[in-house]
């Protein structure tokens, strides 16, 4: 399988996991010395780090058998192309601008065609064929005082002393197409002298969050193309499951009234796990959590409590009969609610956001990092506008049509935030949970207890980076102490998924 690009970048490979492949990757992006592949060395490794590199030139020579490209490490940046359009039809890019000249490396890769066959002069101190073939510095295509000239100044008139030729095991002793890669910011290897040398600025793992590779990209694009083409999962689309949910619908219809009005009704009190940690939070706190055991936006606050460990008390409310007590922290009645001695506020994603402020426990976000935390506050919004919104249209549309549309927003809005996460995760920044997961793990939870019941809502599948997802959020020790049982859930969506009349007035709870 090839990745197809343009000139030194035509017919790349795309191999997941190829030998060697972290300290091909290491190697490189440190490019301490000069680094020389074979066409199928660079065609394997070179996607797997194209990420972290943006292409800026290519140098072609009318005599010299070799083309060189400069790229730039991607975070140095570069003005945009075109003055910023101020026509109010133009369709506009949605994105965030990136801070420029957060790195100052530069590289060259030398592009050698087939047929070239390398030599080293006998004064080459190192046999292994390094900087030597750089344009303009080989002895071969020198011409002037410094170069064959002076090695050859001492040879008898007439008489031509062979050049040796490369080690073996070099990429072209054979006349194959090989690569030379050299990092050249501050060496003037590029003609233009750039004045800061040295390594990158920055880790890897950066560079792996700012753009994936190549390779991760089509491995991406592969897995959404052959979901919408199956005929049978039909991805997040699920026809066949839907005409099966409404078979279901239409028996239900026909039930007669007596039963329609029996219908399960909404739980107050924790069921599971949550029942037991309700419990152990039962006690009077100066810190006091109002909440509901069915609602989601309450279970956002409550598993950053937990994951905290600041002390607080857990008070069960039914939010269709408002105590005075939550009336006087939220005029609403609306859940979640925090007391914090006499001071009061609500809204889920403001309470983490205070949580976060009191320093206390482990934190939802990187304190030493105020771009990822900006960021996490970005697809925290994200969530909040596309996720939590098109989950209820899902749930509660009736009309199949709109249910299937609904459902292709949906699972657009999830796979933006898998395309933004950590590569390898398994959560939204790595390896450990923080605030985006919490911001979507009650969502993520309910996918499988509600919408897949009532709406035929696929599993994940098997070795995807959702799937990962997923399972670190189902599995966290945190997440599981808030969460009931998949009955409560079951019963407690029912009369949002289904015509009821009567109870068709109720909003999701907040």
């Amino acid at each position: 399988m090839a990745i197809k690009q343009a000139d030194h970048r035509k017919d790349m490979k795309c191999i997941p996991d190829p030998p060697d492949l972290d300290s091909w990757r290491e190697k490189l992006f440190n490019v301490d010395e000069t680094i020389t592949l074979s066409e199928e060395q660079f065609l394997i490794y070179f996607p797997h780090i194209d990420n972290v590199y943006s292409h800026r030139s290519t140098q072609r020579y009318k005599r010299k058998p070799f083309v060189s490209h400069y790229w730039d490490c991607r975070l140095k940046g570069r003005p945009p192309g075109t003055p910023k359009s101020n026509n109010p039809t133009k369709k506009k890019r949605k994105r965030t601008a990136r801070q420029r000249d957060l790195c100052d490396v530069k590289i060259k890769i030398t592009e050698y065609f087939p047929g070239f066959v390398p030599e080293l002069t006998p004064s080459d101190p190192d046999p292994s064929f390094p900087s030597e073939l750089l344009p303009g510095v080989h002895a071969l295509f020198d011409h002037g005082g410094n170069g064959d000239g002076d090695d050859r100044g001492s040879q008898p008139f007439g008489i031509l002393t062979p050049n040796p030729s490369p080690p073996d095991g070099h990429a072209g002793i054979a006349g194959e197409r090989f690569f030379t890669i050299q990092r050249v910011n501050g060496n003037g290897a590029n003609g233009k002298h750039d004045g800061v040398g040295g390594g990158h600025r920055h880790t890897l793992e950066e560079s792996d969050r700012v753009k994936k590779n190549s390779v991760q990209r089509r491995v991406l694009s592969q897995t959404r193309e052959r979901k919408r083409s199956s005929p049978v999962c039909t991805s997040f689309l699920f026809l066949r499951v839907m005409t099966l949910t409404h078979q279901s619908t239409r028996k239900i219809k026909t039930m007669p009234p007596q039963h329609q009005t029996s219908q399960k009704i909404y739980h107050t009190e924790a069921t599971g796990t949550a029942a037991l940690t309700a419990l152990n939070h039962k006690n009077e706190c100066d810190l006091r959590l109002f909440g509901s055991c069915f609602c989601p936006f309450v279970q956002r606050v409550w598993i950053a409590l937990e994951l905290k460990g600041i002390p607080y008390q857990y008070i069960e409310i039914d939010p269709y009969k408002k105590p005075q007590s939550l009336l006087e922290v939220n005029p609403r009645g609306l859940v979640p609610a925090l007391r914090h001695g006499d001071w009061g506020c609500y809204e889920s994603t403001v309470l983490m956001e205070y949580l976060e402020d009191l320093n206390g426990g482990a934190p939802l976000m990187p304190k030493d990092n105020a771009k990822l935390r900006a960021q996490s506050r970005l697809w925290a919004d994200h969530i909040n506008r596309h996720i939590v919104p098109n989950f209820y249209r899902v749930l509660q549309e009736q009309d199949q049509e709109k249910q299937i549309a609904n459902a292709q927003e949906l699972r657009e809005g999830f796979t933006k935030l898998i395309d933004a996460a950590h590569p390898q995760g398994p959560f939204f920044l790595g390896p450990r949970i923080s605030f985006v997961d919490i911001q979507v793990a009650p969502w993520i939870l309910r996918l499988r207890r509600a919408l897949k019941p009532y709406r035929g809502w696929p599993d994940p599948e098997e070795g995807t980076r959702w799937a990962t997802w997923v399972n670190a959020i189902e599995s966290n020790e945190h997440v599981r102490a808030t969460t009931s049982t998949d009955e409560l859930y079951l019963d407690s969506y029912e009369r949002y998924a289904r015509k009821f009349p009567a109870r068709r007035k109720l909003a999701p709870p907040r």
